[in-house]
């Protein structure tokens, strides 16, 4: 499905809970998917002893991936047309995240009606962990 302009106003806001707890499995999951297993991510004894975290932390990637799946599933699957996000914090197992998608843009003067959108992701403690945008195709 994809979203027509009578659908979207700019200011609107959709707001979800990506994970209520990400575990270190998730993290390990994600890290088999992407071949990445970098150990800050996969193995405690380096991430706290050797680089001197706390612990293991989430992929970037990871956030994003939660994050990109929140906006595929506002515009639908196939539609969107840019993504991309600045990492601002690290995410720790744990972590609630939830997200915010605030509609800045509908564009229905080109050849393909787009909206863009902006979007956070914030931590159980409300820091701000991504920021970015995104653009989408939109049916007319």
């Amino acid at each position: 499905m994809t979203l027509s302009v009578n659908q979207l106003t700019v200011g609107q806001q959709c707001k979800v809970v990506l994970v209520e707890d990400l575990t270190r499995t998730q993290i390990v999951q994600y890290a088999g998917a992407s071949g990445d297993f970098n150990p800050l991510h996969t193995d405690e004894v380096f991430a706290t002893e050797v680089a001197g975290y706390s612990s293991t932390f989430g992929h970037g990637m990871l956030t994003m991936a939660l994050a990109g799946r929140m906006v595929t599933d506002f515009v639908g699957d196939g539609n969107l047309l840019k993504f991309g996000v600045r990492f601002r914090k690290p995410v720790w197992p744990g972590d609630r995240l939830r997200g915010t998608m605030t509609v800045d843009e509908v564009n229905v003067r080109s050849a393909t009606a787009t909206a863009t959108v902006s979007l956070s992701v914030v931590n159980e403690r409300d820091e701000l962990v991504i920021s970015g945008s995104a653009t989408a195709r939109i049916d007319r």
